[in-house]
């Protein structure tokens, strides 16, 4: 695998459960591939580590692990909604206690707090290769579609 081509990521290199995410944005474009692994409660997102994630220090990005804590959160809080709202990020909110290197799996688990009928809370763990490096807590703004 090279730091640079995401084509280079063998399967192998994922952990079981994960599949290729299929819910891109154009903010998550350049950081593909993203994985997911869906549950009852949660959706769990994973990348392999790369140049193009890093900072000029070799260490993941900060923004790009609060982007992916900010979606996976967001798509857990749609999911155990039903997919029947949009959700608008309202706070945000991270701490960094570790960090992610070149080649590590980053994984962003999160869990659903409180689904309210206008806001969601939940928050998430951050872990490169298993060790936690990161935690957030998000609330978002649930907007239903008007009739």
């Amino acid at each position: 695998m090279t730091d640079n081509d995401p084509s280079d990521i063998a399967l192998e290199d994922i952990p079981p459960g994960f599949v290729r995410h299929t819910r891109r944005s154009p903010l998550t474009a350049p950081w593909e591939p993203l994985y997911a692994q869906t549950t009852a409660d949660a959706v769990i997102l994973g990348l392999r580590i790369r140049e193009a994630h890093t900072n000029s220090r070799g260490l993941a990005h900060g923004g790009l692990i609060t982007a992916l804590a900010d979606n996976a959160m967001g798509y857990s809080c749609g999911l155990k909604l039903g997919g029947a709202a949009r959700l608008l990020t309202a706070s945000l909110a991270i701490d960094f206690i570790g960090s992610a290197r070149i080649g590590q799996w980053l994984q962003i688990e999160p869990e659903v707090i409180k689904i309210g009928r206008t806001l969601c809370v939940a928050q998430c763990f951050v872990t490169a290769d298993g060790t936690r490096c990161a935690r957030a807590n998000g609330s978002f703004s649930v907007v239903t579609p008007k009739e």
